[in-house]
Order: structure tokens, then sequence, then C-alpha cells
């Protein structure tokens, strides 16, 4: 059973295992970002791997923190951990520096960390553990206590540059695409420090909101190894998006430094046309088995960090329950799932009357059967008849939406092409938008 709260201290040396059981390494420091409003957000733990080399382990790989020991899900990236702007590692940087109470008792020292597990994989800094100078006043409330990050403001040093994290608390309460758009109204210079000082996840989500042109001149004044980074928290679909943009040469060189798993999909995205239901679909949706229940289905689509579109339904196939998996069966419908007991088992609940489309299946046929059957998503299969992804809404929308629309703002003109676009859609009309002509020149 995972804590949901820890002490950073208490973490330091912890074994550190893969799902298999094997001890990968240990844990020497926490990382977390800053955000204006609320407390620090963890975003992983610097792990020591044979060695002596220090790596990042993303806190979304954990799965379990108690009894002394880390549990991962996946294999752990052995390069070697770079520190990014905005980052603070909690042991090495954090303890130790002072603090006021808000309240005007006087001033202490970070001795201690704790930090929260509010969601999945969603960890921020819950409180802190002070003390208070030697020579305190003795009607103060004790030379130690346990603080809230909100009661409390750092103290930073004559001197003390915190540019970067102030930085980054600027930005943090922005949606990813309203940062996008911040970012765009930057001088190129400006934004691509922006970008340095951003952590990966939190880049990878901007630049799926930002035209391809400009992911590519952001991800092209990024190092590889950083690069990678990003990539691999990209959604597959947008990475292979990206990747199909850069020169052939420097693409398969960072394809080949992402993690593999994440590489193995986008490569097997870039094998299909950008215009087919193969080339718009994302490979990660939620899959179980047939014996999987209702409350384990339900479960699953409560993950914080799933897009609302995949959590619609869950697809239902035979072993593996990776893309591409065993045999597809079909989908459950969220909505459905709702109205049966928590016991029940989801292969019982399939909608019959869904039909999964083909990878080679043009793009146009998949909107009109997202709009005919009023879905979110439709499953897609290879010619084995195994699950291979998903096309969602938000796929074909980005694929029927001109490259610019995120840069101009919307007015009469606009409303009537969006118009005409969902008439096109209904009739089957759909004309061929500027990024699907790619594959007519045959950059992808």
């Amino acid at each position: 059973m995972s804590a949901t709260r820890v002490f950073v201290a208490r973490l330091a040396g912890c074994a550190v295992f893969d799902p298999a059981g094997d001890r990968v390494g240990k844990v020497r420091d926490v990382l977390v970002v800053y955000r204006r409003n609320d407390p620090p957000r963890v975003v992983g733990l610097i792990v020591e791997v044979p060695g002596k080399r220090r790596v990042f382990l993303s806190i979304g790989r954990v799965t379990s923190i108690g009894g002394g020991q880390i549990i991962t899900t996946g294999l752990i990236n052995l390069r070697r951990f770079e520190q990014r702007g905005g980052e603070v590692r909690v042991i090495a940087e954090m303890l130790g520096r002072k603090v006021a109470f808000n309240d005007g008792s006087g001033v202490a020292s970070i001795e201690d960390v704790s930090i929260e597990e509010r969601e999945p994989g969603d960890w921020e800094v819950e409180q802190l553990f002070v003390r208070r100078p030697k020579g305190a006043s003795p009607f103060s409330k004790g030379q130690s206590a346990y603080v809230t990050w909100r009661e409390v403001s750092e103290i930073a040093a004559s001197g003390e540059a915190q540019s970067a994290e102030q930085l980054i608390a600027t930005y943090s309460e922005l949606k990813p695409a309203d940062l996008a758009n911040t970012l765009l109204d930057l001088p190129m210079a400006r934004r691509q420090e922006v970008a340095e000082e951003l952590s990966d996840d939190r880049l990878a989500d901007v630049l799926e909101e930002m035209p391809e042109s400009d992911q590519v001149e952001i991800l092209s004044g990024l190092g590889d190894d950083r690069a990678a980074d990003v990539l691999d928290h990209m959604q597959p679909d947008d990475a292979a998006d990206l990747i199909a943009q850069l020169p052939e040469e420097r693409g398969e060189h960072l394809l080949e430094l992402m993690e593999p798993e994440e590489a193995e999909d986008v490569r097997m995205l870039l094998t299909y046309g950008p215009d087919s239901a193969g080339g718009l679909m994302t490979t990660e949706p939620i899959i179980v088995s047939a014996d999987a229940t209702v409350a384990e289905g339900l479960a699953l689509i409560r993950r914080h960090d799933l897009p609302p579109a995949l959590g619609a339904a869950v697809c239902v196939t035979l072993p593996p329950y990776e893309a591409p998996t065993g045999r597809f069966l079909g989908v459950v419908h969220f909505q459905r799932m709702l109205r049966y007991p928590p016991h029940e088992r989801l292969g019982t609940l399939i909608d019959q009357g869904l039909e999964p489309v083909g990878a080679d299946t043009s793009a146009a046929e998949v909107s009109r059967i997202l709009a005919s059957y009023d879905l979110v998503s439709v499953p897609v299969i290879d010619e084995k008849h195994r699950l291979v992804g998903v096309v969602t809404i938000d796929d074909v929308l980005d694929y029927l939406l001109p490259d610019d629309w995120r840069s101009h703002p919307e007015d009469d003109d606009e409303v009537s092409k969006r118009a005409t676009a969902r008439a096109q859609l209904t009739t089957g009309s759909i004309p061929i938008p500027s990024n699907a002509r790619r594959a007519a020149d045959g950059t992808r």
C-alpha cells in the first residue's frame, strides 16, 4: 500500500525496485518545482544506480512508497541526471533555507519536508518541519514546529538569485494552451529561455498546443538528451507528428535516445499516413480484460492525467493488454458502467453496435463515424484484428482545423469556416488540410 504522506529525509537511501522486484538503485533526493499560489509540486526522484550514476525517476512512474522501499513501473532511464531551471532539490537545496512565519512570530529554518499524494501520481509539498534559531523568544510557539507551506514564506538571502523558480511560478497556474499562447507572444530568444526553464512534462504539454513550426523551432534549440526527454512526455501521436517534421537524421537520433517503450509507439505511428486513422490515433487508450469488473474500469478512468476523451470508454481485448493487443473484443462506455453494480464483468457490457475502424481508414471516414454516432472516440485495429489505438474527437479536430488556428482570434469569417467544416463533416466532403498534404510530399 503506497503511503500518502512521507518526509523526504526518510526517503534518502530507500531502495528502488522495478515491477519484477529487482533492485535498481536508491533515492538520493526529491525534485520539486515551485508554483505561484500552491505548494511546490513533486516532479520526480533522483536515484543513484550502480556505478554511482544519478538518474531521474519521474514521480508518475512511482507506484508505491512505503516500508522503506519504492516500487516503479517500467524501466528507469539511465541517462545521467541534469537539473533543469526552476527545479529544486529538496534535500540539497531546500533543507536549511530560512522561512518567516506569516503571522509575524519570527523566523525558522527548514529541517525536513513532507510530501503528500493528492491524486494518484500527483504529489506536492504538504508540511515543513522547522526549527527556530537559538535565543528565540521563550514566548514563541516552541523551538520546533510542523507548519504548512502557506503558513510561512521563504527568505531569500541578499543577492541570492531565484529567478528561475520565480519565472516558472509566474506561469504555473496557466493551462498548457494558455501558456503556449503566452510563449508565442514572446521574442524567440526569450521564448527559448522560458522553454529551457520548464520541466520536461510541462514543456511537453505546451508543445502539444503549438503549431508544428513553433514546436520544431523550440525543440531544435534543445540539446538532444533534453529533447528526447520532452518527447517521452508527449502523447505518442503528437511526438510522431513532431519528429516527422525534423530532419530524418535528427529524428532517428532522438528516437534512439527516447525510452524504448515510448519510441516503439512513435515508430509505429510513423508508419501510417497522416490522413489515415493510424496517423491520427493515440496508442494509449485504457485496455482491460473481459474479466475486469466495473469497479476496476471506473478506477482506471479516474486517473488525473487521463484526457477526457480517452476516459469516455475502455477497450476490452485478449492479452496482451498493450497496443498492439490480443484480439479486440469491443468497448464499454463509462455511462454504461455507471448503470451496473461494481462486481459486473466488463465483458458482458460491450457495445455490440460499435465497429472498429482499420488503421488505413481515411480521416474523412473516421470523422463521419464520430459525427454520425455521436462518439468521442473510435477504436482502431490492424489486419489481425488487434487493437492498435483509438482516434478521439480531439484528434479529428486537430486534423480538420487549419494549421494556424491557434494564432488567429475567431472572427465572423472563422465562424463561417467552422460552420462549413461542420457541414462538410456531415456530408463527407471534407477537404484535405495542409497538414495532411505532407503525405503527398513524402515527408512522412
